[in-house]
């Protein structure tokens, strides 16, 4: 069963940086050593030369941080999701789904694709596939994926009710 606990997303501060370096290297350490592309160095480098407090959120529960997420204008129209980590403990539980589709409902309202890269033969992979993205480009290491914007989403009962209980804020996101 999905269960996730009551979420918010805050716009990160400079003090951000170094903690979201931290859970880049835990999440995606392993897949990085299957691909023989782990370098601790580079990825907390990469991760500080990526930072945006315009434009990344932290991921709160209870108050806790618990993940981030990168969402910038795309050079070729729409968004671009990056960094989007959340820690593993809170994993399989429902809770990146659920930030997932509100990030996703909010490039739909705005009628605009979202692209991301991921690595090859990752579980974001799948995820990102199930809502949608298709792969555009890949290569040994990283595969492109983009998805279209859908139409108005139609929340049920039950989804909008969960939305207002768990009070989730996003100012982080406007352009």
């Amino acid at each position: 069963m999905n269960s996730h606990p009551a979420w918010t997303l805050e716009p990160a501060g400079p003090e951000d940086v170094e903690p979201i370096a931290d859970l880049k290297a835990q999440v995606m350490r392993a897949d990085l050593e299957r691909l023989g592309r782990w370098d601790p160095d580079r990825s907390r480098r990469r991760v500080r030369a990526s930072f945006s407090t315009r434009h990344t959120s932290v991921l709160r529960v209870d108050g806790a941080f618990a993940g981030s997420v990168t969402i910038r204008p795309d050079e070729h129209g729409g968004r671009h999701l990056e960094m989007f980590y959340l820690a593993p403990d809170l994993q399989g539980r429902g809770l990146g789904t659920a930030v997932l589709r509100h990030l996703l409902a909010e490039a739909d309202a705005a009628g605009e694709q979202v692209r991301l890269v991921v690595l090859r033969g990752s579980a974001a992979q799948r995820l990102y596939a199930r809502h949608g993205f298709t792969v555009v480009h890949q290569d040994p290491i990283d595969v492109s994926m983009l998805r279209e914007p859908a139409g108005p989403a139609v929340l049920t009962l039950g989804e909008h009710a969960r939305a207002q209980r768990t009070g989730h804020s996003c100012s982080s996101w406007s352009s």
